[in-house]
């Protein structure tokens, strides 16, 4: 079953993720966050709330957090980064890769069976992902050099602020919620 106003969500999630030129708008490096957090906080669970089956297909939700966590971290080392940044396959896996992880957090996060686990995955995944734009920002130096998908220390700078910004409170808001759902559900 599609439930069809998210479903409409996601794709316009995705649209907006893959569709305009946002390296013109923004620079580079904002435009590469602006994409993950597009694709990871937002397009993956309105793909969840559009697709409920994807659930059943999810790995454990300490799995799924876990190469969530794993692929959004080396995608911002250097080679990876250098990588994706070069457009074409490695763009293109990046992209798929990071809607992939995000989906199976989500999947496996959202289902009623287990609120607190799902609650614990998306509060971890807000902390790492806290840390993550922490750095960028703080950063003294840019991270990436020329080599890398040439951007300057603001550009970074602004990166770290869309990471903070958007996706930090979206999986902060969704542990909270599991959890006031356990919290409801729980026995007298």
């Amino acid at each position: 079953m599609i439930r069809p106003v998210p479903a409409l969500a996601a794709l316009a999630l995705l649209g907006f993720a893959w569709g305009p030129d946002w390296e013109s708008v923004f620079g580079p490096f904002p435009a590469h966050m602006l994409r993950h957090m597009t694709l990871v906080a937002f397009a993956a669970p309105a793909l969840v709330l559009a697709l409920p089956a994807l659930a059943r297909l999810a790995p454990p939700v300490a799995l799924a957090a876990a190469l969530e966590f794993a692929v959004v971290w080396a995608f911002h080392l250097p080679a990876l980064h250098a990588m994706s940044q070069a457009g074409g396959l490695g763009f293109a896996l990046e992209q798929a890769l990071f809607l992939t992880v995000g989906v199976a957090v989500w999947a496996s996060a959202l289902p009623p069976a287990s609120p607190l686990a799902g609650a614990g995955a998306l509060l971890l995944t807000s902390m790492h992902m806290t840390l993550l734009g922490a750095l960028l920002v703080l950063a003294p130096v840019p991270l990436y050099g020329a080599e890398h998908g040439t951007h300057d220390l603001a550009g970074q700078q602004l990166g770290g602020l869309l990471m903070l910004a958007l996706g930090t409170p979206v999986y902060l808001l969704g542990g909270l919620a599991l959890t006031a759902r356990q919290l409801r559900e729980r026995p007298a």
